[in-house]
């Protein structure tokens, strides 16, 4: 499977909202080997931190720093993924990290507004040339608490985050206004869909109230004119080993790489962790 570039006009999409939804970015094939590999995955599930939003429901998050040999390692450094990123970001970009985020039915909490790189900037990342992608592994709605975003708010540049419950979450006074001139969203996805979004967007979702899982991939990048100047828990410039769309497939349905590490929530830093 080899998806075409994006098209000029969904690059300029981007830059105008701050994000852009691919749809079929993973084929059903791809799809059903990644929910097969993650749900019987029980290092992520040991690795997983379990993080409260404030009403007290709890997510399962799980994040590493470098993409392995196995599934989620081909996905992140697949030429689909890669190339696009680097088209929306226009620089050569590398892998910051990946999360696992798992709502699970009735359980899974919300994640407040906040802007990833809301977050980043104390990491020594000075520009904030940095965006993530949000694969949907499960079909995410707005009954389980799929992602909203407020289209076009990167265009506000940074703004002030604080401790919300045990998550880090934008100035709730500023999301406020921004909700009063920026639209919101709901980005509802199917298995397989991919969310490019800017690590400005404001962005939150809904604790899950449904009976069904919302399990999604966060791939994370930065650029590497952006290298960071600090030394912290994410990686600087790392040059990626781009790999052929193929081997998702190919290399994805060998065993999970038995030497990923995982970071475990004391080493996370940026805590309290924030995810979507």
């Amino acid at each position: 499977m080899t998806l075409p570039l994006l098209s000029e006009e969904e690059v300029v999409r981007f830059r105008r909202d701050g994000y852009l939804l691919v749809e079929g970015l993973l084929n059903e094939e791809e799809v059903e080997l990644l929910q097969k590999t993650c749900r019987a995955d029980n290092a992520l599930r040991q690795a997983a931190m379990d993080v409260k939003d404030a009403s007290g429901k709890r997510t399962n998050l799980t994040l590493w720093n470098h993409p392995g040999n196995d599934i989620y390692g081909m996905i992140a450094r697949s030429e689909r993924v890669v190339h696009r990123m680097q088209q929306l970001l226009d620089d050569e970009v590398y892998h910051y990290h990946t999360k696992l985020s798992a709502k699970e039915p009735k359980v899974g909490g919300a994640w407040e507004w906040h802007q990833d790189y809301g977050y980043w900037y104390n990491n020594g990342c000075l520009l904030p040339t940095m965006a993530s992608m949000f694969l949907a592994i499960d079909e995410a709605t707005r009954e389980n608490g799929c992602l909203q975003v407020l289209r076009g708010s990167h265009r506000m540049g940074r703004i002030n985050h604080n401790f919300v419950g045990e998550q880090t979450g934008a100035d709730l006074e500023r999301v406020e206004l921004a909700k009063k001139r920026f639209e919101l969203e709901y980005c509802e996805m199917a298995p397989g869909t991919g969310l490019f979004f800017h690590g400005n967007l404001l962005h939150r979702s809904d604790a899950n109230l449904s009976d069904k899982p919302r399990w999604g991939l966060i791939h994370c990048y930065n650029t590497k004119t952006n290298d960071p100047l600090i030394e912290h828990h994410h990686p600087g410039y790392t040059p990626l080993e781009v790999v052929p769309d193929s081997a998702i497939l190919e290399i994805g349905k060998m065993p999970a790489d038995a030497e990923q590490k995982f970071l475990i929530q004391n080493e996370d830093r940026t805590s309290r962790t924030v995810s979507d």
